[in-house]
């Protein structure tokens, strides 16, 4: 029998490290086959490899160092953080420590909680144009939200432009009440949403009356050259090549975009051709133009999703 003691961790930290009813010692412990007891101010792995008892303290040292970042430690963090231990990238999980993109309008500093998440900031950083590509839950979009507020609250750019195309997934603009702006505002909605968080819902109304903050459908893109601002097409995967095109050369000087979309959640007519898929194959060698794809382990939201993700992952393979 292998053991390692773990010293010196605080209260809070265990008692968000063992979760309900031990629940996430519980995952831990499956994880790696071990067993995991508290003892005065830290915790005893014992396992009968001794490898994994190795893999199962730096898991939770990882834990321990998140925690004193964030806070506070959640479902998704431990799985994710357990994925990248059982696959021997402890390594990389320093990135996920790094300083904060901005604070919400409470307060609460926006981080990347993935590595993925990380370098999809990173390439923000470094790049005018940058499509964010993958599923549903990796925030995408929220965090390039994050990103342009930041530009905007440093002086980089002077206003954020939010646009989306304004496709049905199943429903019918026609039908819903009210005139067109209100038949538009709810494929807007996630937008409004992320600007809420971050600047509060006051915050957010006033930048829009001084026309600091756009948000508005793709169509009303067209003819217009955009100069220094930052600009977000998020649900690409509904634009058409034709608008997609139209989108990209509306970039102006000391701006920046980013794209984001999930190739596998397209919304138009079976017979037309998704902009985001042709964007990627046309642009991707282009110097200043990042392509950055997340995976099902990026998703941050209920971990139910990523298994959600992974079932039809398996079974789009079958078809």
């Amino acid at each position: 029998m292998y053991e390692k003691i773990i010293d010196e961790l605080s209260i809070d930290f265990l008692s968000q490290l063992y979760g309900t009813l031990d629940s996430n010692l519980v995952t831990i412990e499956d994880a790696f086959d071990v067993s995991v007891s508290c003892r005065d101010g830290g915790v005893k792995v014992q396992g009968v490899h001794e490898g994994n008892v190795a893999q199962a303290a730096a898991c939770i040292l990882q834990l321990y160092r998140l925690f004193t970042i964030s806070g506070t430690l959640d479902t998704n963090s431990i799985g994710y953080i357990i994925s990248m231990i059982r696959e021997d990238r402890a390594e990389e999980l320093s990135a996920l420590y790094s300083d904060c993109i901005c604070l919400t309008s409470k307060g609460k500093p926006v981080k990347a909680r993935t590595v993925g998440q990380r370098k999809y900031v990173d390439a923000i950083k470094k790049n005018t144009l940058v499509f964010g590509v993958g599923p549903a839950g990796t925030g995408k979009t929220f965090l390039a939200v994050a990103m342009a507020v930041t530009a905007l609250k440093q002086k980089q750019i002077s206003r954020i432009i939010l646009t989306r195309p304004a496709v049905e997934a199943g429903e019918k603009l026609g039908f819903l009440p009210g005139d067109l702006q209100s038949k538009i505002d709810p494929y807007l909605r996630p937008l409004y949403d992320a600007l809420g968080e971050l600047l509060g819902g006051e915050g957010a109304a006033r930048n829009a009356e001084k026309g600091v903050i756009e948000v508005c459908p793709l169509a009303y893109m067209r003819g217009r050259t955009l100069d220094d601002a930052f600009i977000i097409l998020d649900e690409a995967q509904n634009t058409t090549p034709e608008q997609m095109k139209m989108f990209l050369t509306r970039l102006g000087n000391n701006s920046k975009a980013v794209v984001t979309g999930d190739v596998t959640q397209i919304d138009l007519p079976k017979m037309c051709k998704s902009g985001l898929v042709e964007a990627i194959d046309i642009l991707q060698n282009i110097k200043d133009i990042e392509i950055f794809r997340f995976t099902r382990k990026d998703v941050v939201r209920h971990p139910l999703v990523q298994k959600i993700i992974e079932a039809y992952e398996i079974k789009g393979g079958r078809q």
